[in-house]
């Protein structure tokens, strides 16, 4: 599957406000699967809007995004349920979690839509990224960095051709973050899928194709 973006623009920023972007405003921008893009931008710019106009989330933009497939194109509005469950997975900037719910539970709760992972491989992930009896508490117990750590596993357990990262790395020291980025890593080229970051600081943790700007 291919993404292709036409003329885009949130329809809330102006012509001048998106001037010189990579992406926006670009008669035809593609992003292929099985490649990683890193998307720069300071605050403010785009960023978060870009990935929401991608997963169906935010409708609020000019020009057109499509979905190429070797069988079908299609573009929004549509229904986005099956793209979100098989075909794109999200890591929000604002995590998206369950406060009451615990770690594990939150990665469950989805895991069991898609049935992507076993119980033994998220509890390993989870062990991996937290300290030891955490993945049992409460989200609302857990420090901003540790919650950050769970959207990332939930994020994974998923099939998916592309991966959206909103800022995946912001609560985390460096160390933590190299954990993250190998996990997320591992599973984007086991699933042969694309991966679209975006990031306020430009010091790759991963390997990119190509690095563009907003």
């Amino acid at each position: 599957m291919t993404i292709e973006l036409r003329n885009l623009k949130p329809s809330y920023m102006s012509e001048s406000e998106v001037a010189g972007s990579d992406i926006y405003l670009q008669p035809s921008v593609t992003f292929e699967q099985g490649k990683k893009y890193m998307i720069c931008a300071r605050s403010g710019h785009g960023k978060t809007s870009l990935l929401n106009f991608i997963y169906g989330s935010n409708l609020h933009y000019d020009g057109q995004i499509f979905f190429h497939s070797p069988l079908s194109t299609f573009h929004f509005p549509l229904s986005t349920f099956n793209l979100r469950l098989r075909h794109l997975s999200y890591l929000f900037q604002d995590l998206c979690l369950f406060p009451e719910l615990t770690a594990l539970e939150n990665v469950q709760i989805k895991n069991s839509l898609t049935g992507h992972k076993s119980d033994a491989d998220i509890e390993a992930m989870l062990d991996a990224l937290l300290p030891a009896g955490k993945k049992h508490q409460p989200l609302r117990t857990l420090s901003l960095g540790q919650r950050q750590r769970v959207a990332a596993v939930r994020a994974l357990c998923q099939p998916f051709e592309f991966l959206l990262l909103d800022e995946p790395f912001s609560h985390l020291d460096r160390d933590t973050a190299a954990l993250v980025a190998d996990m997320i890593l591992h599973e984007v080229e086991a699933q042969h899928a694309a991966l679209l970051l975006t990031t306020l600081d430009p010091t790759p943790l991963l390997p990119f194709d190509a690095t563009l700007r907003l």
